[in-house]
């Protein structure tokens, strides 16, 4: 007896039909409610620690660095993009801090996508109050140098 499935399988969609048909914009509320499904009820709850070194869990951060030091700023935020990213909401209240959040949302805000931007601004009006605040500049990379026994 051939293997022939009972009930054909739909044929894929082509490039681009989902937003004519407007389910994309379904798609897209679907994938902005997995985001808003973690947040916490409020800022109050994120109380990671605001210095020394965080190790997160392997579901959120599974490949790179795995600790992160709060005091280099490009570890930081590389740190808190990934949460917001990839953190279930436990991991939120556990790994990020609300002042440290706070006070690097200008330049966070510019690093995660559009859909963690906009459902944590809409949740939060402290966040949303910061979205004119320009990021802060990069923190300028050392640059090693070579001292040797005639530089002195």
């Amino acid at each position: 007896m051939p293997a022939t499935p009972q009930s054909p399988v739909p044929e894929p969609s082509p490039v681009g039909a989902a937003e004519d048909s407007g389910s994309g914009g379904t798609n897209l509320e679907l994938y902005r409610e997995k985001f808003r499904r973690r947040l916490p009820d409020s800022l109050d709850e994120l109380r990671g620690l605001a210095e020394g070194v965080v190790e997160p869990p392997l579901t959120v951060v599974w490949s790179g660095l795995r600790a992160f030091d709060l005091a280099n700023e490009r570890q930081r935020m590389s740190l808190y993009r990934t949460v917001l990213a990839e953190g279930m909401r436990k991991d939120l209240s556990a790994l990020l801090n609300r002042d440290i959040l706070v006070r690097s949302w200008p330049t966070l805000r510019t690093l995660v996508s559009t859909t963690v931007r906009g459902v944590w601004e809409e949740r939060f009006s402290e966040l949303r109050a910061l979205a004119d605040v320009p990021p802060a500049q990069p923190p300028a990379r050392r640059r090693r140098t070579s001292q040797g026994p005639a530089a002195a």
